[in-house]
C-alpha cells in the first residue's frame, strides 16, 4: 500500500471523528498525536478555537527522561497530563485519538489521564 494512500485513509479517519466531537467550555476536546518521534498531547475549547492546557515529550522537564514512543512513555505522559489538566481546572473532556486505533499508547494515555482524575 504506498504511502499518500495510508495517509488519505487517516485523514478520511480523522475528519469521520472529528464531525461526532466538539470540545466546548464544560467539556473540552483532549487531542492526542503521536509522531514517529514524539507524544503530542492537548486540551482544546473548539467554541473559541483556543488551547486551553498542552504538554508533549519536548518539554524541558520530560524531555531530561528520554521518553520514547512507546506503552510506558505513553502512560507516564498521561500521568503528568493529567496532574496538569486537573490543576487547570478541568474535569471532564471528550477524547480525540486523532485517527489512530484506540490500543496500545493511546490507550495507555487515555487509562493514565483517568487515572489523574479526568472524565470522558
Amino acid at each position: 500500500m504506498n504511502l499518500l494512500k495510508k495517509e488519505q485513509l487517516r485523514q478520511k479517519r480523522i475528519w469521520r471523528i472529528r464531525k461526532k466531537i466538539k470540545g466546548t467550555v464544560s467539556s473540552p476536546r483532549l487531542c492526542v498525536h503521536f509522531s514517529n518521534h514524539h507524544i503530542y498531547a492537548q486540551v482544546i475549547n473548539d467554541d473559541v478555537g483556543k488551547t486551553v492546557v498542552s504538554l508533549s515529550t519536548l518539554n524541558k522537564d520530560i524531555r531530561k527522561d528520554n521518553l520514547s514512543i512507546n506503552v510506558e512513555s505513553a502512560r507516564n505522559l498521561g500521568h503528568l497530563f493529567g496532574k496538569k489538566a486537573k490543576d487547570a481546572g478541568i474535569k471532564r473532556v471528550v477524547f480525540d485519538r486523532n485517527g489512530r486505533l484506540y490500543h496500545g499508547a493511546v490507550k495507555a494515555f487515555a487509562d493514565a489521564t483517568r487515572e489523574e482524575g479526568l472524565v470522558f
